[in-house]
């Protein structure tokens, strides 16, 4: 009977619209959370067999739950690990078995193994430097900070930028046994050996009876020094000009031998700038003009070893290691994964999607690059939940389904009417 088509059709209205209150209370209810997508339900109708031009439609039925993958807004937080992606892309997730998960919540963190993983422990997967920082070519894997240090750099160069007092008055030649007595001027550097450990050389200048003449001597203390005793290692002469520049040095090097262990003969270069006689100013290093002697700047290019003091991650996806010991280096990239229909994701919680037959492979990249997003640190995305718009469609399937009663409503009281027939 075409009145109890009616009465199925009606139910089947119940049942689409319930569906669709159903997937607008999940969208409601994570309006707040991290990364997450809402979803929007499409309909179809139902048609009974029939000629042409008999066709009674059967009701309705849940055609679709289709992800709406548009991008959130970004809420700025005070973590580096915590990233979002600007574009294309998800995060690349792994589990302890080696399984995959795709995500756009971007909160991470460092476990106690010092790999990058989110909340439920799932890790971040990227491709991890080479002890040179170096990421070009590495596979991808999970991104593990945990035995990440800087090794020590022997000095090789000295740089010293200072005033000699042209007015100072010879003391005569220089003495290792009273250096202060037999020197016009000193400064002290911390030269670092291939350990990494940090010794003292004091440097003296020593004005010569030879006009517009020093000499200099790179004494290292018996503290530091292989033998005990205090070594001269380095020394040299320096010419002026009668205007005050550098005309020539005799020596710019010398040859340092250090306790504890470390390599010896240890060859370092002094830079006292660009004498004249070699082409340069001879104003970019040591001068001699008449005030008093002082070090304007002194700089060496060695280091200690240092451990991970933070990170940073730039656009690309770029993690960056800063140490200690004040250097920075490259520890790893972070990757993303796109697929050529989103649509075909499963949905498994906590905010994770898995691949699929309709999904398609992953198309792995880094960020940035071959239609990838870019990486932003210290954000997070937010929901793309729209609440005004979720309402609307809250009333409108509220009152499809009251409508869908009421047609129930109505058969019923026909078929009360047919039974009464009988009466």
């Amino acid at each position: 009977m075409a009145i109890l088509t009616s009465l199925f059709a009606g139910v089947s209205g119940l049942n689409a619209f319930g569906t669709g209150l159903s997937v607008i209370s999940n969208n409601i209810a994570n309006l707040n959370t991290t990364g997450f997508k809402d979803s929007r339900v499409s309909f179809a109708d139902l048609v009974s067999s029939g000629s042409s031009r008999a066709q009674v439609g059967r009701g309705v039925l849940v055609n679709d739950i289709r992800t709406n993958f548009d991008q959130g807004s970004f809420e700025p937080t005070g973590s580096e690990l915590d990233l979002a992606v600007e574009g294309e892309g998800f995060f690349v997730l792994r589990d302890a078995a080696g399984a995959e998960f795709y995500t756009r919540n971007g909160s991470f963190n460092v476990s106690k193994n010092g790999l990058v993983e989110n909340s439920e422990g799932l890790l971040l997967q990227g491709r991890q430097a080479t002890i040179t920082g170096s990421v070009t070519g590495q596979p991808t894997g999970n991104i593990d900070l945990s035995t990440t240090n800087s090794t020590p750099a022997p000095t090789a160069n000295i740089a010293v930028d200072a005033n000699l007092d042209s007015r100072a008055v010879t003391p005569g030649a220089f003495n290792l046994a009273t250096p202060s007595a037999t020197s016009n001027f000193s400064t002290s550097i911390t030269i670092y050996d291939a350990l990494g450990n940090g010794n003292l050389v004091n440097v003296y200048f020593t004005k010569s009876s030879t006009a517009n003449q020093w000499d200099y001597n790179a004494v290292v203390s018996a503290a530091d020094s292989s033998t005990g005793s205090a070594v001269v290692a380095g020394t040299g002469t320096l010419v002026f000009g009668t205007n005050g520049t550098l005309t020539s040095v005799s020596s710019v090097s010398g040859t340092f031998n250090f306790s504890g262990g470390a390599t010896l003969n240890q060859a370092v270069t002094f830079d006292f700038g660009s004498p004249t006689g070699s082409g340069g100013t001879g104003l970019d290093g040591l001068t001699q003009f008449g005030s008093s002697s002082a070090v304007l700047t002194q700089t060496q290019d060695g280091f200690a070893a240092g451990s991970l003091s933070s990170v940073s991650i730039d656009k690309n996806g770029i993690v960056t290691g800063l140490f200690t010991n004040g250097q920075s280096r490259s520890l790893a990239q972070v990757r993303l994964a796109r697929f050529n229909n989103d649509q075909g994701l499963s949905k498994v919680g906590d905010n994770a999607y898995v691949l699929s037959n309709d999904s398609g492979q992953p198309i792995l990249g880094d960020p940035n690059s071959g239609g990838m997003g870019r990486v932003l640190s210290n954000s997070l995305e937010l929901s793309n939940v729209d609440l005004a718009q979720q309402f609307i469609k809250m009333i409108e399937y509220q009152r499809g389904f009251q409508a869908n009663s009421r047609s129930i409503t109505t058969t019923d009281e026909l078929l009360q009417e047919l039974v009464n027939l009988i009466r």
